[in-house]
């Protein structure tokens, strides 16, 4: 066992109402070519998930992965990740929480969890640390309680202990195509994780462990955490400090790249905009900051009690067409308590609510309403909020005809908050995500915001080599696992991530090893999607980019993002078609995964 891991991780299969738990030991060689999290996760669903498995299948894996960091002090590290094969996109899904769940995880002497099977009743499954100790219990009394009611519960059960909760909540139990798995009032977000968890029966997860990892040298170890935790709180950190990411909405709208009513504009009122604000919704309900577990930024600013963050203020307010902070507040607290990603919810309301405006569905749905009520219909499958559980892209695709051109999602995942016609190398970045359309697992919007970059320019040059970047940036990030907002503090971010990994390991890791560990990520997770049925006609935004100009300005030519695209997959070793071929595999250290069933011809198809 080296410094910071445990070298194993626990394997739980759940049948009827019983548990069988244990111990698999990890080949130490994935520590070092993965490091933990999102990597690590990538490996485990490749070795758990059956090939073409359905997401929501007994068989398909739910999988919790931490960090070697995790449990050190450094600042940010008390996280975790969860890694399943999406039901809302059917390829991987991989999402970051913030929690003492988190720690409580690590004390159970394993660097993973994953989950397979399913129970033949709602329950309640207690994780220990050692495994014979592990079991599971009908909780038919949980039935309808949201994740914080049942924390809730298990904390009046057990007044005696600590104990950390995983729960979902109403969304999670109906099997809502995005519905999260919530801890500590954190959600595990995009891609649907908590009906994967639901599928299996699970309400709740609950840890309980004393096991501690020891680090190599524990005073360089307590050196750097309070070098960064020093760091943490410069200029750097300054905005997300004093007001948190919802202070992006102000700036983006004055940029014009702030999606209005489903994608159809970005021009927006500033006295509307002004509502909206951390300094408007400061006036209009208080505000109190908190922090994650573990964290010096203390970057949670809430709003009359709820959280706020950017992407939840873009997709439940001006997405929707939504002005109006009790709106906001309302739908935001309403997929907090329901369990529900607020991105994929708003997504999938504003293309609801051109489809009505368009006359496509009669429903009474439109820009501006009070978003609360249809989010508790999409929660428990009731009236329209049935067919909005699946997500846009079912949705788009059950209304035929012109639906599809302007359901804004990629690979069935909706759109963040940026506009992608006014921003050319996110564009890049979100057709050729794994996850689907997503800012967190590219990060190439910083590239379009970076001075002298010309955004509404695609720069067929560089703009591929950025996006390359800064995936390979977040996937070092997400395996580590730290918070992207200490991403300014690192000002060599290879190179330090290898010293954290050396005082706490006591491995001779360096920048390029980290950085080669970030690239094997990236592609592991683009060969599961391969093996699970990708082809590069996914890796493209919906038809609306492309032929509906900005009136400001702004559009997206289809055959240079092709090029683009082409040149990403050279970039990252892979053919015209974006197939990875087994040369490529072995350049990358993913030789077992030549042998695999991979494809029936995997050598350099072309398309």
């Amino acid at each position: 066992m080296a410094g910071g891991l445990f070298g194993k991780y626990l394997l739980v299969q759940l049948t009827g109402e019983a548990v069988h738990a244990e111990h698999v030991e990890l080949d130490p060689r994935v520590a070092r070519q993965f490091i933990g999290g999102v990597g690590l996760g990538a490996y485990l669903l490749w070795q758990h998930a059956p090939v073409g498995v359905l997401p929501l299948a007994p068989q398909a894996p739910l999988i919790f992965c931490l960090s070697p960091l995790l449990g050190t002090g450094l600042t940010t590290t008390a996280k975790f990740t969860v890694v399943c094969k999406s039901p809302l996109t059917n390829r991987i899904s991989d999402s970051l929480s913030s929690s003492r769940f988190a720690l409580g995880c690590k004390k159970l002497g394993v660097d993973a969890i994953v989950i397979v099977g399913q129970l033949a009743r709602w329950s309640h499954l207690h994780l220990h640390q050692d495994p014979r100790q592990c079991r599971v219990r009908a909780c038919p009394n949980w039935i309808g309680l949201s994740a914080q009611e049942v924390s809730q519960a298990v904390a009046g059960e057990r007044a005696s202990k600590k104990v950390h909760v995983a729960a979902i909540g109403v969304a999670g139990e109906q099997l809502v195509r995005y519905a999260t798995i919530s801890n500590d009032g954190r959600h595990a977000g995009r891609g649907g994780s908590g009906a994967v968890m639901g599928s299996k029966r699970l309400k709740a997860i609950t840890i309980e462990g004393q096991a501690k990892a020891t680090v190599a040298d524990p005073r360089a170890v307590a050196a750097l955490a309070r070098g960064y935790a020093q760091k943490s709180q410069g200029v750097a950190t300054e905005k997300y400090r004093l007001l948190g990411t919802a202070a992006n909405l102000s700036a983006f709208a004055r940029m014009r790249i702030l999606p209005v009513r489903n994608f159809q504009a970005v021009k927006v009122e500033p006295k509307q905009v002004k509502r909206l604000t951390p300094e408007g919704l400061a006036r209009h309900a208080g505000h109190v900051r908190e922090s994650c577990a573990g964290c010096t930024i203390a970057c949670d600013h809430r709003y009359g009690g709820t959280r706020m963050e950017y992407e939840t203020q873009f997709a439940l307010g001006p997405l929707c067409g939504v002005f109006e902070p009790d709106k906001l507040l309302a739908a935001a607290r309403a997929c907090d308590t329901l369990g529900l990603d607020t991105i994929s919810t708003g997504g999938t309301l504003a293309f609801a609510m051109e489809c009505c405006e368009r006359g496509l569905l009669d429903w009474p749905l439109r820009f501006g309403d009070d978003l609360a009520a249809w989010i508790t219909c999409i929660a428990k499958r009731e009236g329209p909020g049935a067919a909005m559980a699946e997500g846009s892209r079912a949705l788009a695709h059950s209304l035929g005809g012109d639906a599809p051109r302007f359901a804004c999602h990629v690979k069935g995942l909706e759109l963040p908050g940026y506009e992608p016609r006014a921003m050319q190398t996110t564009a890049l970045g979100l057709a050729v995500a794994a996850r689907g359309a997503d800012h967190n697992r590219s990060g190439a919007y910083q590239a379009d915001l970076s001075p002298g970059v010309d955004r509404l320019r695609a720069d067929l040059e560089r703009g591929p080599q950025r996006v390359v970047d800064t995936e390979d940036h977040a996937a070092m990030l997400d395996s580590l696992i730290l918070c992207k907002f200490l991403r300014g503090v690192l000002e060599h971010p290879y190179a330090e991530a290898a010293a954290m990994l050396r005082v706490t390991t006591g491995s001779d890791f360096d920048g390029l090893e980290v950085r080669a560990a970030a690239a094997r990520t990236v592609t592991l997770r683009h060969l599961f999607n391969q093996r699970e049925g990708w082809t590069r006609v996914e890796d493209r935004l919906p038809d609306r980019f492309y032929d509906e100009p900005l009136p400001q300005g702004g559009v997206i030519d289809r055959a240079t993002l092709e090029q683009m695209v082409t040149r990403y997959y050279h970039l990252r070793g892979y053919t015209d078609a974006g197939q990875v071929t087994p040369a490529r595999c072995r350049e990358l250290g993913l030789d077992w995964v030549v042998g695999s069933n991979l494809c029936a011809d995997f050598a350099d198809r072309e398309k």
